[in-house]
């Protein structure tokens, strides 16, 4: 029987910190937060990294934390973003075009996981490019009925379409986004006569999604489902950046419902979690036991 993988799936890039490079993007985050959890064995990281020094860096990363991963190499730069972050650690990104994760190859090892894939966190920002656009729609078309599908919206700066939502919301089931991106999709979509509230409830109706997860910072966050709606209020910390901590959220959050947790019990683990993280330096801090025993 074929092992059942967690993935993270799109841009795999270094961020350029203030105080140095960390190895970020979304889908090594969500692999490594989930993973915590689940057991590092259990989940994997997908993207695609250049022919190059930064490449070589981005694997010794990723087994210093123990991450496993499928990134093909490819004929461009391996992707850094600038990170400057402000007084209260809140990140500012430039993501540096045309680079490996744009295009990200859907060769047979990449299929394989697929069609064994028991969940799959997927963005925007990763289908910026046509190539690594075909390589996610046909991931998301290729995996179980059963396997959950997360689509983490993170929308930045200009890369992102309205084509590249709605496909991705007909093939996710779970949809998490902000506040602030919520105003975006009110724009778009034009649900000018929705309250928050409403529109959640109006997207988790219209695309038959298991789940809905709002998050508003300091304001708290929802989780809407069909019938069922759970608010939780943001823990007051000390932070030290916000790096990761969105893709903690989601990462814990996959890996409680997958371990049976039901849905307000896996909301309260997931924003505990990622406040922790908010306390800590980077998006991949290492978890105390007593945090990793909630799940």
């Amino acid at each position: 029987m074929n092992k059942r993988y967690v993935v993270g799936l799109g841009e795999a890039l270094w961020d350029v910190l203030p105080e140095g490079k960390k190895l970020g993007g979304a889908p090594a985050n969500f692999a490594y937060h989930a993973g915590q959890f689940l057991g590092p064995d259990n989940t994997i990281a997908i993207s695609a990294l250049g022919e190059d020094a930064l490449a070589e860096e981005t694997i010794e990363a990723l087994k210093e934390h123990g991450l496993n991963y499928l990134m093909p190499r490819v004929g461009y730069p391996t992707g850094t973003v600038q990170v400057t972050l402000s007084g209260d650690g809140i990140p500012a990104y430039e993501i540096k075009e045309n680079v490996a994760w744009d295009n990200i190859p859907y060769n047979a090892e990449i299929a394989e996981i697929a069609k064994n894939c028991r969940a799959v966190c997927f963005g925007s920002l990763a289908q910026r490019n046509v190539v690594s656009w075909a390589t996610i729609r046909q991931f998301l078309d290729d995996t179980p009925e059963d396997c959950l599908k997360i689509f983490d919206i993170n929308l930045r700066q200009q890369f992102y379409t309205k084509d590249v939502i709605e496909e991705s919301l007909k093939r996710c089931n779970i949809l998490k986004i902000n506040d602030e991106e919520l105003v975006v999709i009110k724009r778009m979509y034009g649900y000018d006569d929705l309250d928050m509230r409403g529109i959640c409830e109006k997207m988790l109706a219209e695309y038959q999604l298991k789940m809905l997860v709002l998050t508003c910072g300091t304001n708290g966050s929802y989780v809407f489902a069909p019938g069922l709606t759970s608010f939780q209020e943001t823990p007051k910390v000390t932070v030290a950046d916000t790096v990761g901590a969105g893709d903690s959220f989601t990462g814990s959050f996959c890996a409680a419902i997958l371990n049976g947790k039901p849905l307000e019990a896996a909301h309260r683990i997931a924003v505990e979690v990622s406040a922790y993280v908010c306390t800590q330096n980077g998006a991949m801090p290492k978890y105390p036991d007593t945090l990793i025993a909630k799940v």
